[in-house]
Parts: C-alpha cells; sequence; structure tokens
C-alpha cells in the first residue's frame, strides 16, 4: 500500500485504487524517514574519519521516499538510464503542449526552440527534457535492460509535422557529470540533419545546410560556470538588449557534443540564436522556482535577450510545469514569474517562515528581491504590479521595514537599490507616491547603516551608472592630460 501512495514521476495512478489507509501508512513511512535524518550526526561523523553510508538522491515529491533519510552520503543515479520510459511519457507530451501552444498564438510551427537544460532534470526528473529535445527533433529512445541504448528516427510523415531544430545552453554541473546525455541529444541532432527531407520538413537539416554546423549544445568555457549576464546585471554593467546579448555569446560560446569538448563556437551560436522562435525551460517541482537564483535569469534570460537581438524579432519565452506528471502545462515565462512571485515571494506565509530566520532570511527575500529585477532587466516579462508589491510589502510596510532594521539594514539597503534602479532605467513605472515613498526609506536606510558603522561621510546615493568602453577610452586620455 506505500508503494501505491508513492506514485514514480510519468506513471498514471487510478485515485479509486488507493484507499485512505494507504494515504495514512504512506505519510506515517515518510515521517519515520525523517525523524530517522541525521545531516549533522553524518557529517561529523565523516569530518572524523569515519564511513558515511551511501543513500539515494532525488525529491520525496516526485515519487522518490527512498531518499529519506537524509545524514547519507548520496549519489545521483545511472546517467545512461537517462531519459527513463517515465520522462519521456512525460517529455513528449511536454513537446507536444509546446508545439500545440506556439502553434496556437503563432500560427505556425517554431523552426527553432532555445532552452535552457539544468543537471536536475536528470536528477530530479529522469531527463524528462532531455526527452522532450528528442521529441522534438522526432526521435524516440530505444532501451534495453532498462538502459538508453540508441534512438529511432520517427518518420517524418509519421510525425505530422516539421522536425524542430534545438539551441541548448547546458549548465555546468550537467556538462561534468551527464556528458553522456548530451553525447545523446548530439548524435540525434546530426543523425536529423543528415535526413535527405524537404527542408520546410526538417529545420535541423534547414539550419544546417545554411551555416555547415550541427553544433546545437553550448555551454561556458570548460572547467568554468555561470552565464556572465547575471554578474553584468548585478553590476549594474549593462546598458540595453544589445549588451545582454553580446556578454551571454562570449561567455557561452563553446560547443560540446560526441568528440566536441567546450570548442570555441561563438559564431556557431550566433548563427542558431538568430533562427530562434521561442526559449524555453521548465519546472519539476515547487522545492525550487525560477526566483530562488540567479542562473534562471541569467541563462533562460540571457539566451532570450540574444534571440530577440540577434533575430531582430520578439521572440515569445515559455515555462513549463511537471510537477504533476498527469497535469503537464505550459504557460509563458510572465505567468510564471506572476505564480511564483504570489505563492511564495508575496505570500505572507512565506514571509513570516523567512522572518523567523532573522538576518538569512532577509538576506534571502532581498536575493529573490533581486532576481525579480534581473528577469525584468533580461526579458521584460515582469509587471509593474509585482514591483509595486514588492515595494509596499517590504520597503513602505511600518513592520517590516523595522523587521529589516534590528536584523538586516544591508539587505533592505540592497532592495531600496534594486527598485531604484528599475525605476531609474525605465524598468518600472511606479506612482508617484510609491516611487518618493521608496526614494525617502532608501535614504533612511543609508542612515540606519551609517549609525551601525559609526562613521560618518558623505552619503553615497542609489543612482547606477553603466560605463561603456568607449566612456573608458575617453576616461584614459583625460587622465593622462
Amino acid at each position: 500500500p506505500v508503494e501505491a501512495a508513492h506514485r514514480a514521476p510519468g506513471e498514471r495512478l487510478n485515485y479509486s485504487d488507493v484507499s485512505l489507509d494507504a494515504v495514512v501508512e504512506a505519510v506515517r513511512d515518510l515521517s519515520a524517514r525523517i525523524d530517522a535524518s541525521d545531516e549533522i550526526g553524518g557529517l561529523l561523523h565523516g569530518l572524523d574519519g569515519g564511513f558515511v553510508r551511501p543513500g539515494p538522491s532525488g525529491l520525496v515529491t516526485r515519487g522518490k521516499p527512498e531518499v529519506l533519510p537524509t545524514g547519507r552520503n548520496f549519489y545521483s543515479l545511472d546517467p545512461f538510464r537517462v531519459p527513463t520510459p517515465a520522462a519521456w511519457r512525460v517529455g513528449s507530451r511536454l513537446a507536444d503542449l509546446l508545439l500545440s501552444r506556439y502553434l496556437d498564438e503563432e500560427g505556425a510551427y517554431p523552426e527553432n526552440v532555445a532552452m535552457y537544460w539544468m543537471a536536475s532534470d536528470i536528477m530530479w526528473a529522469d531527463g524528462e527534457q532531455c526527452a522532450q529535445v528528442l521529441a522534438l527533433l522526432g526521435c524516440e529512445p530505444v532501451w534495453r535492460e532498462g538502459r538508453v541504448r540508441s534512438f529511432t528516427i520517427v518518420p517524418v510523415e509519421d510525425l505530422g509535422r516539421p522536425r524542430i531544430d534545438v539551441t541548448i545552453r547546458t549548465s555546468g554541473i550537467l556538462r561534468d557529470n551527464f556528458y553522456s546525455c548530451i553525447e545523446l541529444i548530439d548524435d540525434a541532432v546530426r543523425a536529423v540533419a543528415a535526413l535527405d527531407e524537404p527542408e520546410e520538413m526538417n529545420y535541423v537539416r534547414k539550419h544546417t545546410r545554411a551555416s555547415g554546423s550541427t553544433d546545437r549544445i553550448f555551454g561556458s568555457r570548460p572547467g568554468t560556470y555561470g552565464n556572465g549576464v547575471s554578474l553584468a546585471v548585478y553590476a549594474s554593467a549593462w546598458k540595453d538588449e544589445a549588451e545582454i546579448a553580446d556578454v551571454f555569446l562570449r561567455w557561452n560560446g563553446y560547443a560540446y557534443g560526441r568528440g566536441r569538448y567546450g570548442a570555441a563556437s561563438e559564431e556557431g551560436l550566433s548563427s542558431q540564436l538568430s533562427s530562434v522562435a521561442m526559449t524555453f525551460n521548465k519546472t519539476a517541482t515547487d522545492e525550487y522556482d525560477l526566483l530562488g537564483c540567479c542562473c534562471y535569469f541569467g541563462t533562460h534570460g540571457g539566451l532570450t535577450a540574444a534571440a530577440r537581438t540577434l533575430g531582430g524579432r520578439d521572440v515569445p519565452a515559455y515555462y513549463g510545469d511537471t510537477r504533476d506528471a498527469d497535469r503537464v502545462a505550459i504557460r509563458s515565462l510572465a505567468d510564471e514569474v506572476r505564480r511564483v512571485a504570489r505563492t511564495k515571494l508575496l505570500n505572507p506565509k512565506w514571509i513570516e517562515g523567512m522572518r523567523r530566520h532573522g538576518y538569512k532570511g532577509a538576506g534571502d527575500i532581498a536575493r529573490r528581491v533581486g532576481t525579480v529585477y534581473g528577469w525584468e532587466a533580461t526579458t521584460g516579462e515582469v509587471d509593474d504590479r509585482i514591483f509595486d508589491e514588492i515595494t509596499r510589502t517590504f520597503v513602505l510596510d511600518p513592520e517590516m521595514k523595522r523587521f529589516f532594521e534590528e536584523e538586516n539594514p544591508w539587505a533592505f539597503e540592497e532592495i531600496g537599490r534594486r527598485l531604484l534602479e528599475a525605476y531609474g532605467r525605465g524598468l518600472w513605472k511606479p506612482d508617484d507616491d510609491v516611487i518618493d515613498g521608496l526614494k525617502e526609506a532608501y535614504l533612511e536606510a543609508e542612515g540606519w547603516m551609517e549609525d551601525s558603522m559609526g562613521s560618518s561621510g558623505e552619503v553615497q546615493g542609489g543612482a547606477i551608472h553603466a560605463i561603456s568602453l568607449a566612456d573608458l577610452d575617453e576616461w584614459r586620455k583625460n587622465d593622462r592630460k
């Protein structure tokens, strides 16, 4: 009965077959596993030279209760089993929904889908996005004894639509831990590009013939991590979308595939991005979301900015949702930002939880506000209303202001500074009373900080000045004089 209540991702569950007793037993099983967790004990035992027992990794919410108890030396999975049959069912469904959404809105199939491929897709979802890419190409995995041995190419007449090209920005963790998955996709791309099919039914072949390259998977330079864009955004070292696109190209123009590891291919990435029709990422759990880390806006947002700049047209951004394998969904990036902001960042219960963590909680709030700003800077997909609510909730509310003043005034200053930058760059158009209140609160916060540091001096305002290379050359000339 416990196994009946715990459902594997992609496996449909007939709820009428699961009794209330089975659900209660499953909950008790999870509770016992949680109580048996001993992370600090495991860490100390390992530091003392002891043997830390191994255990599987994954997410309980993805049907893997065996990851509990924690405190063990967790291992990942067999990458040669990716994608699993369950992940294939979800991923192929995801591909169909994405194409259907675009077809309904644009009246045509997208020639090229750009996406951010993270290691979490493999470690948490057994390769749902890997399966999605294969489905877009018109390929299907072939399993033997549970392992993916090869793939088959679906005849285009059976596919019933064109083969969709892909441009993938892989994360550094995926590249360094699951290279066999990269090779699988690369093999499929090359095989599809070599098919003797009309270009209007095979966009991979069309773009390969135009560019002379089958490079489709890109990332940062070998041995490095990061996308470059989040650093530029947080440092305010950008003026417009074109500069964000330039940063993205310079940082991520390295191609990966079978027999090709981090080859310099900025031109290849540029060529691919110029034909991108949409960008995509997905969520598989509520435990993590697109406001939780700068890598999301830096990569997916940077990818979108680069595609728009190089393509010279608007490129819509989408987000997939496979939290419930029975209810796979596609929504716009703007809708996903609204969903996460409403259910977490601006949720009174979540805010109260952050307040219980004092200094750290205040810092986490500031970090999420920073990622909201990052999404607007890279994509322009954040509503003014979200910025308005952030300001009213965290800056203008007297109780929250006292919380930040007592626990972490630096976090308050950072929130205010990012909001002022959004306003100064024209990314956010608040009402006069909101912006006036924000400016007043920010000056007050600078007073707190000066008092706490016990020093005096000029007030450092939140104005941002982006300096270009031309400005720097001019400064050097004047300095020599």
